[in-house]
């Protein structure tokens, strides 16, 4: 994507391209293909949704052909992790691959740990002990009983993201907020759940014992495989 006199240019793959994307379940598979996958494009040619779609549904809203509808629909299959993933952007895990990303993106720790060794911020901890007693929680729930927003902690987005990058949340639905008489309002909104109450906690801590570092050079060497060794510091950019 770039942005040309104020406009967004999408970039895409030729409607005629053998390896274009037509839906979501194509884009799901692929994803399992290529084990990772940021939603749009980067510095790092081919890897991203975006260039392997067909350009001119971008937010037209059809559900069959829109690739910003294909990542809701794939939030909510549970069939790949999403989230903010990609140097603060999104984009897709697939989930042969979680616990390789949750190994060295949490340093091996889970997040009690983590904050126990005075690696968290207190800040995250308000928002990750929300799920001790929630499966999933809407993003306007969380500012709300985190104590965010006016007059309260600041960067709920910074958190919330930071989070997603350490994969201690994944993106699960999207809705638009209802007022009183029930009636939707506003832009979709993000619902957020740790991995572990999605997949289960043997499939997030499933490289434990692995040394983070080995992890980590395992997603960037195989990306590297991929996406040539021309883009391996874009690639590190993106991944680590």
């Amino acid at each position: 994507m770039i942005v040309e006199n104020g406009q967004w240019i999408m970039k895409g793959a030729s409607p005629r391209s053998r390896g274009l994307l037509h839906n979501c379940e194509e884009m799901i598979g692929y994803v399992d293909k290529v084990g990772f996958l940021p939603l749009f494009s980067n510095d790092v040619e081919g890897f991203s949704v975006e260039e392997h779609a067909d350009a001119r549904y971008w937010w037209s809203g059809d559900p069959e052909r829109d690739p910003w509808e294909w990542r809701v629909q794939a939030a909510q299959s549970g069939k790949v992790c999403y989230g903010k993933f990609f140097a603060g952007k999104a984009g897709f895990i697939s989930l042969s691959w979680l616990g390789c990303f949750a190994n060295f993106r949490r340093d091996g720790y889970d997040f009690d740990s983590l904050y126990e060794e005075g690696l968290a911020k207190a800040r995250e901890k308000r928002i990750m002990e929300l799920f001790d007693t929630a499966e999933r929680l809407y993003s306007y729930e969380l500012k709300a009983m985190g104590g965010f927003g006016k007059g309260g902690l600041k960067n709920f987005s910074g958190i919330v993201t930071e989070l997603q990058h350490k994969l201690y949340l994944t993106v699960t639905d999207f809705r638009c907020r209802r007022n009183k008489r029930g009636e939707e309002y506003g832009m979709p909104v993000a619902q957020y759940a740790p991995p572990e109450k999605i997949w289960g906690y043997e499939a997030v801590s499933a490289e434990y014992g692995d040394e983070p570092e080995r992890s980590a050079e395992k997603a960037v060497s195989y990306a590297r495989t991929l996406w040539g060794s021309d883009s391996e510091k874009a690639l590190k950019s993106l991944l680590l």
